[in-house]
């Protein structure tokens, strides 16, 4: 069954919270077999050129669509992809401010919804983790925990804020930060709470691909704690499965069976459900991996979960 059978079959109402990704290009074949009528929009990232950027813009007009923006919106502007505002080195601090600044800019003309970036950055990495899993550029992407002190992150973070805080203010969007590699300076400490009650235009991106990994290999994480402690914050969820050191952002589809080492999706949403009712849901997933039918399969089960789970259920 082809993917025009597939939706004019369909008879499911999608809610408008959902958003497929566009990396690189602005992929057509992508848009008409992954987008469906009722969906939120995309996210964008990572742009290739100038041109492309152009292509995006005249998709996004035409098609109607609203945007979010992983950062950055065009790729090569700096030698990482993410910037290190939390650096120890200042040059790479000074130049971290200077590249939001531009991309920030360059941005404003999309009318995003929301621009997205990892935090921490660097990542603050427990000692005694395995962390051969994570995926970094290079190794001035973290620090351990022996290497930092806690009282140059909070100052760090306490100043980012501030800065990320009037960006959005200036640019008009809402600045969302993705938990990346969450240490004792984050979930055995307040900084975080009380930096987003301060800045309440800055709100969190839940990364379940990545929760249900760090799950699995630190032992002082719990995934459902951090879900209901911070998800009220939560702006987004980037929605994806994976089994620890195997290919990861596979579609969240039913069939993938906990018992085997895939991550627990239906908890998650449970647990985010109980404390917030509002967060948008990017497919952050290789959709070409599985089949026409199973992407409707997973689109159809996530909607469930999302709107139908009762609240506060377990």
């Amino acid at each position: 069954m082809g993917i025009d059978e597939i939706m004019k079959n369909s008879e499911l109402k999608y809610n408008n919270r959902f958003l497929i990704g566009q990396f690189e290009k602005f992929d057509v074949h992508k848009q008409e077999r992954d987008f469906r009528e009722g969906f939120y929009g995309i996210e964008a990232t990572q742009m290739e050129s100038l041109e492309e950027l152009q292509i995006l813009a005249e998709n996004i007009d035409k098609r109607n669509l609203k945007m979010g923006i992983h950062f950055p919106l065009l790729k090569n502007q700096w030698r990482a992809r993410d910037p290190q505002y939390l650096s120890k080195d200042i040059i790479t601090y000074e130049e971290s401010i200077s590249y939001m600044e531009e991309e920030f800019k360059r941005s404003h003309e999309f009318k995003p919804d929301y621009i997205l970036l990892h935090y921490p950055k660097p990542v603050i990495l427990d000692d005694e983790v395995d962390w051969s899993s994570w995926r970094f550029y290079d190794k001035t992407e973290y620090y351990y925990e022996s290497e930092i002190d806690y009282e140059f992150f909070e100052e760090k973070t306490k100043v980012f804020f501030r800065f990320l805080c009037e960006q959005g203010k200036r640019y008009n969007f809402t600045p969302v930060l993705e938990l990346d590699g969450l240490n004792k300076f984050i979930y055995e400490t307040k900084l975080l709470e009380e930096s987003l009650e301060e800045y309440s235009n800055i709100k969190l991106c839940l990364d379940f691909g990545r929760i249900h990994i760090q799950d699995c290999i630190d032992k002082n994480f719990d995934g459902i704690e951090v879900i209901k402690r911070f998800g009220k914050y939560a702006h987004l969820v980037h929605l994806w499965n994976a089994k620890v050191d195997s290919n990861g952002h596979y579609p969240a589809l039913p069939s993938l069976k906990i018992e085997e080492g895939w991550g627990d999706m239906t908890k998650y949403f449970v647990a985010l459900n109980s404390v917030n009712d509002s967060y948008k849901v990017l497919f952050e997933h290789k959709s070409n991996s599985i089949s026409d039918e199973e992407l409707e399969e997973c689109y159809t089960w996530v909607n469930e979960l999302v709107n139908e789970l009762e609240v506060g259920s377990e």
